[in-house]
């Protein structure tokens, strides 16, 4: 058999709306590749729980490929000595991928590949996956060129795939085989693109209808919003099919369109500036904050006395996911209340979430941490936010059973009960349930002195401007979207206005 066009797997894990592997199919037999890199998954980033969502979406990949006639070959190892060793078995006629906006590992690795490729003088084609643009000059008319990529046709599998006979598909590896710490999720969503489509068509068939009510509540977050951010994470949906399908549904939920254009805007940050993911976006908010780690352990394992605060982590833990509002709060007292830097309380979400998304990821933190320079100061209260989002204390009895027999007068502030009422309902604070971290209003009265005091300084505001500039939004071109915004949707905000979106989009 003559050379081969490797198709390159990365997070894209579907046969369907797959231009590299189309495209390749049409100049000759297809090597479908997927290479496990142990590397990356030692990151500290990673984590066992997002694994195992790959892991079954490159089973359902693996099947649908070998429908096609070519099941997906899997190998472990680095890129380039993968690469090679198929260059020496076949001849390597091209490789193709989707454009990829990942971690800083990932950037290194796709920068030695490009290395490899061109020595080899194999010609190496990446296609964007969705609305990032790849050495973007300036965001005026981004969303215009977002708007023409997501109406460009959702391409089918190609008909068949010319089998490779004799070549061993290689065993899909477990998390403990990657050496992945356990990590118990009992919650988590299960990947695969059979999968994302279910949850797609719910979605817009149903539970989408009270999306624009209850994105808010982690009471309702769970059943009314999309939950479909971990398949658009690993891709076994596309970006593009989503929005049509949207569209095409005729009763797309209320904002969530607007969601799904901010992916890629959050997304396009971090491909413009991947140093983002390490350092402040604005110089002059540098070295601010103090590691800490008996708080950085206290809010990471939900044990910060501040009940609405830990009943979100722990409820994130079991689960993988939580909603937008709350994932922000979740990085908001982290930052502003524990004064932890944004880094390390970053990692530690990042871990949790098998939506993690690094462009999306990194930027939210940032800007849920005032080191953006250009966004609006937001310290969510914790107790406000328990009472707004769970009045009656349902979500926190959940995850906290220790706080069950607490009066809902108490509950979310149960430092407030009296030393014989805590040993009257067997709750004593410092005993079952721990006392206060920090004193919430105080905590938050003196981190918003700290980073106005910040803001103040000299070249601030002419350094925010430059940000504001390569990474503020723009809305040139977008007249259109006027016509397909539901009524009651707000607009999306203009260059000069602040937003407030959530951390990795999770398209609630």
């Amino acid at each position: 058999m003559g050379p081969v066009q490797v198709v390159w797997f990365k997070r894209d894990l579907r046969a369907a709306d797959h231009q590299p592997l189309v495209q390749a199919s049409c100049r000759g037999p297809v090597l479908p590749l997927v290479v496990v890199e142990p590397d990356l998954w030692r990151q500290s980033d990673a984590s066992a729980r997002q694994w195992d969502f790959c892991a079954e979406s490159l089973e359902d990949l693996r099947q649908a490929l070998a429908g096609l006639g070519q099941p997906l070959v899997l190998r472990i190892g680095t890129v380039e000595e993968v690469l090679e060793q198929v260059r020496r078995r076949f001849g390597i006629a091209g490789l193709w991928s989707h454009e990829e906006t990942g971690n800083g590992w990932t950037y290194a690795r796709d920068r030695r590949v490009a290395r490899w490729a061109r020595s080899q003088s194999i010609p190496w084609i990446e296609i964007p996956t969705f609305g990032v643009i790849r050495r973007l000059d300036s965001r005026n008319g981004w969303a215009r060129r977002w708007e023409a990529r997501m109406a460009e046709p959702v391409a089918p599998p190609p008909d068949a795939l010319q089998p490779l006979h004799g070549l061993d598909p290689g065993a899909i590896p477990s998390a403990s085989d990657l050496g992945l710490t356990a990590d118990p999720c009992p919650g988590r969503q299960i990947g695969g693109r059979a999968a994302g489509l279910a949850v797609l068509e719910s979605f817009l068939n149903g539970r989408g209808a009270r999306y624009h009510r209850e994105l808010s509540s982690p009471l309702t977050a769970f059943e009314s919003c999309s939950c479909l951010s971990p398949h658009l994470a690993w891709g076994t949906l596309s970006m593009r099919e989503v929005v049509q399908r949207s569209r095409l549904s005729g009763a797309a939920p209320v904002g969530f369109e607007a969601r799904l254009h901010w992916h890629c805007h959050f997304i396009q940050k971090l491909e413009s500036q991947p140093d983002l993911e390490f350092r402040e976006l604005h110089p002059l908010t540098a070295g601010l904050r103090r590691s800490d780690p008996g708080r950085l352990a206290a809010w990471a394992e939900g044990r910060t006395g501040l009940p609405f605060v830990d009943a979100c982590m722990r409820a994130l833990i079991a689960t993988g996911w939580i909603n937008f509002r709350m994932r922000a709060m979740l990085m908001s007292v982290a930052s502003y209340h524990l004064w932890l830097p944004w880094r390390e309380s970053g990692l530690h979400l990042a871990r949790l979430f098998v939506d993690y998304e690094p462009g999306i990821h990194w930027s939210q933190c940032q800007m849920q941490s005032g080191t953006t320079g250009i966004n609006t100061i937001r310290i969510y209260n914790p107790v406000k936010q328990g009472q707004d989002h769970d009045p009656r204390g349902a979500f926190i009895r959940r995850w906290l059973p220790e706080l069950a027999p607490v009066p809902a007068v108490h509950l979310h502030e149960p430092w407030t009960m009296a030393a014989v009422t805590q040993q009257r309902l067997g709750c004593v604070l410092g005993m079952h349930y721990p006392l206060p971290i920090v004193k919430p209003d105080d905590a938050a009265r003196e981190a918003r002195a700290r980073i106005w005091a910040a803001r103040q300084e000299r070249g601030f505001a002419e350094l925010a401007d430059a940000i504001q500039h390569r990474h503020g939004s723009r809305r040139s071109g977008l007249a259109a979207a006027r016509d397909r915004r539901p009524r009651r949707s707000r607009p999306l905000p203009s260059a000069g206005q602040q937003i407030q979106l959530p951390l990795d989009l999770d398209l609630a």
